[in-house]
């Protein structure tokens, strides 16, 4: 009987993982940053989902560099929701508000095979230095 109770107690204490992650557009975070993503690098496996919810009317989504070449912009002050299928490090941006440093990276799988694709992408402005520390995170 202990053995049953505590096979459903380690069941119990299982952490689970989210296939769906939401990464917030905000005009301002808590510590005071402007004009940035809640979450600047997720990590999600293949099949995941990413759902970007903006604050104001002023956000959208742009993919900049991915594994598989995504082309995806969504409109300004939409829902953005992105399933990842391929592995690899995704880099976006808001479109608005590139160049302050509104950035992000979702990593799917772990893999970090076309980080150097990456680190070649267009950055501006503030991205530039941003885009380096996130990749720097990585490694």
């Amino acid at each position: 009987m202990k053995f049953y109770f505590l096979l459903i107690a380690a069941f119990l204490s299982t952490p689970s993982f989210a296939s769906d992650v939401s990464i917030e557009m905000l005009n301002k975070d808590a510590n005071g940053n402007k004009m940035v993503f809640s979450q600047e690098v997720v990590k999600v496996d293949v099949g995941d989902t990413v759902t970007w919810l903006p604050s104001s009317k002023g956000h959208n989504v742009e993919m900049i560099s991915s594994p598989n070449k995504m082309k995806f912009k969504s409109k300004n002050g939409r829902e953005a929701k992105i399933t990842f299928d391929t592995p690899g490090i995704y880099y976006y941006l808001c479109t608005p508000h590139k160049g302050m440093g509104m950035i992000g990276l979702v990593v799917v799988g772990n893999d970090m095979s076309n980080i150097d694709d990456v680190k070649k992408a267009k950055a501006y402005g503030k991205s530039k230095k941003k885009l380096k520390k996130l990749l720097a995170s990585l490694e």
